[in-house]
């Protein structure tokens, strides 16, 4: 009968555990280690080779700097704070250099195939917060003309205030985002995170009782060039 109860008391624990503590061991010392899709690396850089003007389109990128997007946001799961990161490479889009000025570009991302460390979450992203069965795809689309002549040749980054149209679901609002960019041999990288407040967008984060998530978080990206 004793070994019975110690029996039962382990299992207590083990959901107890699994239920409060292990979100907040993920939170605390985990979720800290995920990062966002927008961090250009110069790891490896290269002088840069050719010219700035002509026609660009995205490419999966290097080792270094592989193309993807995404989102972060911050939520609240059985009392843990937790930093959720979702990413995707399934991004496409182009753009358009001419005189040193950034005169067109566009970036499209399949939100179905965005992903994190969990499937449930997935299901519920793609399903009741994203229904990426009506809108399969977010873009954005720039506004204004970029001027690149300051942009380094030797390997090192510049960031560049961009102005463009981000569509989330079914609605356009015009966003400017810092973005960070970097030449390398025949290679064009740009990366930056976009501030977000989910309903403009009507995008409606879960608050499913034992998981609320904040309706401020950040579309994340890092794209990687090269010449058509």
């Amino acid at each position: 009968m004793r070994k019975l109860w110690w029996s039962l008391a382990a299992v207590v624990v083990i959901v107890v555990f699994g239920f409060f503590v292990a979100p907040w061991v993920y939170g605390t010392f985990l979720a800290e280690d995920d990062a966002p899709a927008a961090s250009v690396s110069v790891s490896g850089a290269q002088a840069a080779t050719g010219d700035l003007a002509g026609a660009w389109t995205i490419t999966p990128g290097s080792s270094t700097n592989r193309t993807a997007a995404g989102y972060t946001v911050h939520e609240v799961l059985r009392g843990a704070d937790v930093t959720v990161v979702g990413s995707t490479d399934q991004v496409a889009g182009s753009a358009t250099i001419e005189a040193d000025k950034l005169t067109a570009a566009d970036v499209t991302v399949l939100v179905a195939a965005i992903t994190t460390d969990s499937s449930q979450r997935d299901g519920q992203f793609r399903g009741r917060v994203m229904d990426t069965d009506a809108y399969p795809t977010a873009t954005f689309v720039l506004a204004d003309p970029v001027d690149l002549s300051a942009l380094p040749t030797d390997g090192t980054t510049a960031t560049l205030p961009v102005t463009g149209t981000l569509t989330l679901k079914d609605r356009s609002l015009p966003v400017t985002v810092d973005v960070e960019v970097l030449r390398s041999g025949a290679e064009l990288v740009a990366s930056g995170s976009v501030p977000v407040t989910w309903s403009d967008f009507g995008v409606e984060p879960p608050s499913l009782g034992f998981v609320t998530v904040d309706d401020r978080g950040s579309v994340d990206f890092l794209v990687s060039f090269v010449k058509r």
